[in-house]
C-alpha cells in the first residue's frame, strides 16, 4: 500500500467521523487513521455509538503491532479520562505511537488534557491540521460543549411566497415526498425535536424519525419536546404515543420568561443537561420567532416549494424585527434541489454589539 501524507490521512479521518453522525451523542463524532513508520495506513476507526469503542481504539485494534513508532491522525484531541471507556491518550501511549496529529482540541473540561498527557510521555503532538473542516463536521457537539446549550437548527417548509398553510388552514402537503424524506433524515442526526403546543394542537404531529414509504421507525429516536407554557398538550396527542421519549416542557417546570412563557434559554440549558447536543426546531411560527428574537438559532434549513398561495399563515411570526435595519441577516451556505423543491441552508450572521 502506498504511503499517504498526514493531510490526506486527516481528510480521511474527517470522512470516517461523519459516519457516526446521529448515533454518538452525547459524545462527539471522531475519526482516526493510523499510519505506520513508512506512512502506510494500517488502521482506521470512527466512534460509532455512545458507549462503544472510540475511534482511536478501533484503529489501534486494526493496526496491532504496526502502530508502534507510527502516527495517529485524529479529528479531535484524544480523551484523557475514564468514562464508559478508558482514556485514548493512555491507549496510544501503550501502543507505542510516536506522533499524534489532531485537528481540534477537546473543549470538554472532563475529557480534555490528552495532548498534554501524550507530550509528557514523549509523544510528538501536532494540533490544527484541517481544523476548519473537522470543526464543520462536529459543529453541533463542539458548539454545545463550548457554551452549555444545544446547537439549534430551525427547519421550516413554505411556499415560494412564504406561506406555511393555505387560508383555510390546510398544509398537507406543501412540499414533496422527497423533501419530507429529507426532513426525516435530518431528524435522525439530532438528539431532540422541538415543537410548540400550538403546532401539536393544530397538526398533531408525531415528531419521530421514520421511513415515509413503509412507516418503519429509525433505530434511534430523538427526544420529542413540546414547549407548552401552561400544560395544554392533550393526553391523546400523538407525541405521547410511546414511539419515542417525550418531554412536555412547561413554564412551571423550566421557568418563565418576562412574558410568562417558557424561558427558552433555560429550556436549552436543561436540554444540554439531559445530554442533548443538537436540536431541531420544527414548529411553529410563534416559537420560531421567539427563538430567533433571542438569538438562539444556529442554523436554518428551509424547504421551499414551487407554489404560490397569496394568503394564509406565514412560516415565521414576530422575530423582534420592527424595521429593515433590524432584519436578521443570513449567510446562505447551501442551496440544493430536493425533488421539485429547494432546500436552503443558512446561518444567522452574528450582530455586532
Amino acid at each position: 500500500m502506498a504511503s499517504v501524507s498526514v493531510d490526506e490521512a486527516m481528510r480521511r479521518a474527517i470522512e470516517l467521523a461523519a459516519r457516526g453522525l446521529g448515533a454518538t451523542s452525547p459524545n462527539p463524532v471522531v475519526g482516526c487513521v493510523l499510519l505506520d513508520t513508512a506512512g502506510e495506513v494500517v488502521g482506521e476507526g470512527f466512534h460509532a455509538y455512545a458507549g462503544g469503542p472510540h475511534a482511536e481504539i478501533v484503529a489501534l485494534a486494526q493496526a496491532g503491532a504496526r502502530a508502534r513508532g507510527g502516527t495517529a491522525v485524529v479529528t479531535l484531541e484524544p480523551c484523557d479520562h475514564t468514562g464508559r471507556t478508558g482514556p485514548c491518550s493512555h491507549a496510544l501511549i501503550a501502543a507505542g505511537v510516536a506522533r499524534v496529529v489532531v485537528a481540534v482540541p477537546d473543549p470538554n473540561p472532563v475529557a480534555s488534557g490528552g495532548a498534554a498527557t501524550l507530550r509528557s510521555a514523549g509523544v510528538q503532538v501536532t494540533l490544527g491540521v484541517r481544523a476548519q473542516e473537522a470543526e464543520a463536521g462536529n459543529v453541533a457537539w463542539l458548539t454545545s460543549m463550548r457554551r452549555g446549550w444545544p446547537y439549534l437548527i430551525w427547519k421550516y417548509a413554505a411556499t415560494l411566497d412564504g406561506r406555511s398553510a393555505a387560508a383555510d388552514g390546510t398544509s398537507m402537503w406543501i412540499t414533496s415526498e422527497a423533501a419530507r424524506i429529507d426532513v426525516h433524515a435530518l431528524r435522525g442526526t439530532v438528539d431532540a425535536v422541538l415543537a410548540g403546543v400550538g403546532t401539536v394542537l393544530t397538526d398533531d404531529p408525531r415528531l419521530t424519525a421514520r421511513n415515509l414509504r413503509d412507516g418503519t421507525m429509525a433505530i434511534r429516536q430523538p427526544l420529542r419536546v413540546v414547549v407548552d407554557s401552561s400544560g395544554r398538550t392533550p393526553a391523546e396527542a400523538r407525541v405521547r404515543d410511546g414511539a419515542a421519549r417525550t418531554w412536555v416542557a412547561t413554564a412551571a417546570e423550566v421557568g418563565a420568561g418576562p412574558d410568562g412563557r417558557v424561558d427558552l434559554a433555560a429550556l436549552l440549558a436543561e436540554l444540554h443537561h439531559r445530554g442533548v447536543r443538537a436540536a431541531l426546531l420544527e414548529g411553529g411560527p410563534t416559537l420560531a420567532g421567539a427563538f430567533l428574537a433571542a438569538g438562539l438559532v444556529d442554523k436554518i434549513v428551509g424547504y421551499v416549494a414551487p407554489k404560490l398561495l397569496g394568503a394564509g399563515p406565514t412560516a415565521l411570526l414576530d422575530a423582534g424585527v420592527s424595521t429593515i435595519a433590524d432584519a436578521i441577516d443570513l449567510e446562505i451556505t447551501d442551496v440544493t434541489r430536493v425533488g421539485p423543491d429547494l432546500r436552503i441552508t443558512a446561518l444567522p450572521r452574528k450582530r455586532e454589539a
